[in-house]
């Protein structure tokens, strides 16, 4: 009976030592993907698709500023040109067959350069047929809930840290970092599962290619393959109510056999939950105050 006592505390102590490593491995994890002040352009793509929407909102910025450049060099040129000084008899043609077609064709094939990259993307965002695991995502007034139907179909509920809780000695940052945030593998292709308890939320995290909304009674669907490990940050992106501001989303993403040790780990953590729940703090608030 005592050696049956010593192995189970034995065993308590290995696990609370393993998940100790575990978790401060992830605190360790380096952020990815965060803007920083006077940043231009867009947040790091660290995604196959984040990297084709970086792509294509480049090609759409170069064909944006030549036509400015082009219109800015007309209007320089009709203001010099066609002066009173310059041009004392204004001419009175109002027809010129080759101009008409010109400025009419002209955005025809500028709309033709932008569609075919545009559909290109529209497919790949919703090319998650093939995924290799699933995550499902609740949005609630205001904090995130997650469930590994996958894994077991445990869950729980990822709620911002506040600010007089913050531990900066553990990475954690004023109105970003939660509680429990979501942890996913890298190099796997995720399938998002989205939908919401109460207002139209959205789930955006701009360097994984992650913008969708969570609408109450339906499921939308989104996808990302995360290329490095790290932490990575994104907030609800629809106006919800007066806690819009304190519902961040924070993914910790792991090599692919730390996150099968965390999954056996999160198993037994959120055994009860089987369900996130989510009744005791639907009504504390902002902050859970």
């Amino acid at each position: 009976m005592k050696i049956g006592r010593n192995f189970v505390g034995l065993a308590a102590a290995f696990a609370a030592m393993f998940w100790g490593g575990l978790a401060a491995a992830q605190e360790a994890l380096p952020i990815q993907g965060m803007p920083h002040p006077w940043q231009l352009n867009l947040q790091a793509p660290k995604s196959p698709l984040a990297e084709q929407m970086f792509g294509f909102h480049t090609e759409l910025l170069i064909i944006i500023t030549v036509i400015t450049l082009f219109v800015l060099a007309l209007l320089v040129y009709v203001c010099i040109r066609f002066r009173e000084k310059a041009n004392p008899v204004p001419s009175k043609n109002t027809h010129n067959t080759p101009l008409e077609i010109a400025w009419t064709l002209a955005p025809v094939f500028i709309l033709i350069a932008i569609v075919i990259p545009s559909m290109r993307l529209l497919y790949a965002a919703n090319s998650y047929a093939d995924a290799d695991m699933t995550v499902k995502v609740t949005g609630h007034q205001w904090y995130w809930s997650y469930e590994y139907p996958d894994h077991g179909g445990f869950g729980f509920d990822s709620i911002l840290i506040p600010e007089s809780d913050i531990d900066a000695s553990k990475g954690q940052m004023r109105l970003m970092s939660v509680d429990e945030p979501l942890v996913l593998p890298v190099g796997t292709k995720i399938r998002f599962l989205l939908t919401s308890a109460d207002v139209i939320h959205n789930f955006a995290v701009t360097s994984l290619g992650l913008r969708t909304d969570t609408v109450p009674g339906r499921l939308n669907e989104s996808w990302t393959l995360i290329d490095e490990p790290g932490r990575y940050f994104g907030f609800c992106s629809e106006l919800c109510g007066t806690g819009h501001a304190y519902m961040p989303i924070e993914i910790h993403a792991l090599p692919k056999a730390e996150f099968d040790a965390w999954i056996e780990q999160a198993k037994g953590k959120y055994a009860a939950n089987t369900e996130p729940q989510t009744l005791a703090v639907a009504s504390a608030g902002p902050l859970g105050q």
